[in-house]
């Protein structure tokens, strides 16, 4: 049991080395918390319902995750390869891709969510 335990704390502690990397070495990553923060704080200020807070948190947690897919991709291809090469870029271009899908989709959702609170705060 305490094999188990030991086993998972590792883990655990690996998973944690990588979130605290990601944040101090990759700009892209640290821009997507900063304006996490600050959906959340407009989430807060504008009494969103807890539905809308559901949908904006797993929005939140795509993105940050595809970061780091992306970044965690952009690192083994780097590891594989220095020259260039298609495969390389086919690799990365992808990943790339789906980071651009994902903040094309968390703004869209931001905007569905957000703009009534505005247009009313404005009275617009």
């Amino acid at each position: 049991m305490r094999a188990l335990i030991r086993r998972h704390t590792i883990s655990f502690q690996h998973a944690i080395d990588g979130i605290i990397w990601a944040i101090r070495s990759q700009p892209n990553f640290r821009i997507h918390l900063v304006i996490s923060l600050l959906v959340i704080a407009a989430g807060y200020y504008f009494a969103i319902s807890s539905l809308e807070a559901i949908i904006l948190v797993f929005v939140i947690l795509l993105g940050l995750s595809a970061e780091m897919i992306n970044t965690a991709i952009e690192s083994v291809t780097d590891l594989v390869t220095k020259e260039y090469r298609v495969e390389a870029k086919i690799a990365k271009d992808v990943s790339a891709g789906m980071m651009l899908i994902v903040a094309i989709g968390a703004s869209i959702i931001g905007l569905i969510i957000f703009l009534p609170y505005l247009f009313a705060y404005f009275g617009v």
